[in-house]
C-alpha cells in the first residue's frame, strides 16, 4: 500500500473514531432502575376512589425522556389491547386519554396504580400479569397520547390507519381533576 492510501485509510479511521465519539446517543436502559422499584412498592395503593391524588406522592417515571420506552409503551398499548376500551387514546368504553380530563390523576405513579391495581367499574387489574418495565413503559405512552412528555421523546408517526395525529404533535392539555360524576373541573 503506498503512502497516499494509508495516509486516506489513517484519516478514514480516525474520524471514524471521532464521529463514534462525538456521536451521543439516548441510553436506553432496559431494566427498571430500582430506586424507581423501592419507590412505587412503598406507595399506598389502595385508595381506588376518584378525587386529587395525594400531593405527599412523587415518582418520577424512568421512562418518560425515553424515546425507545414511549415507543415500546405504544407497542404494548396495542399488544395488550388496551384499544379495544380506550380506542387509540380517543376513549371508547374506557377513558379517553388525549384529553386534559384525568379521574384518578395525572401523574406517572396515578396511572401506574391505574394499570396494575385497575378501577372500578371497567378497569381490570393488570398487577402481576404485566412486568412492572412494561407498566412504565405503558405510562410513558399513556402520558405521549396528552402531550405531557417532550416532543423529542413522543413517537414521530403512526404505523397503523391516521385515527388520530402522531403524538409529538399532540399539543400539551393542562390536566384537570375530574370530579366523582365524571364531569371535569375547569379553572
Amino acid at each position: 500500500m503506498n503512502v497516499a492510501c494509508r495516509a486516506i485509510v489513517v484519516a478514514a479511521l480516525c474520524a471514524g473514531t471521532l464521529l463514534v465519539v462525538a456521536c451521543e446517543r439516548e441510553r436506553r436502559d432496559f431494566q427498571q432502575p430500582p430506586s424507581a422499584s423501592i419507590a412505587v412498592k412503598s406507595l399506598r395503593m389502595s385508595d381506588i376512589t376518584p378525587g386529587a391524588p395525594d400531593p405527599g406522592v412523587r415518582v418520577a417515571n424512568p421512562y418518560e425522556e425515553n424515546a425507545y420506552a414511549v415507543a415500546e409503551g405504544k407497542r404494548l398499548f396495542g399488544w395488550y389491547n388496551c384499544n379495544g376500551c380506550h380506542a387509540d387514546g380517543g376513549g371508547g368504553s374506557g377513558p379517553a386519554l388525549m384529553d386534559d380530563v384525568w379521574i384518578y390523576g395525572s401523574e406517572p405513579v396515578n396511572i401506574f396504580a391505574t394499570i396494575v391495581q385497575g378501577r372500578p367499574n371497567g378497569m381490570p387489574s393488570f398487577g402481576g400479569r404485566i412486568p412492572e418495565n412494561e407498566v412504565w413503559q405503558l405510562v410513558a405512552y399513556v402520558r405521549s397520547l396528552s402531550g405531557q412528555v417532550s416532543k423529542t421523546t413522543a413517537a414521530s408517526r403512526n404505523d397503523t390507519l391516521m385515527t388520530k395525529p402522531s403524538e409529538n404533535r399532540m399539543d400539551k392539555e393542562k390536566p384537570v381533576q375530574a370530579t366523582p360524576s365524571g364531569a371535569s373541573e375547569h379553572p
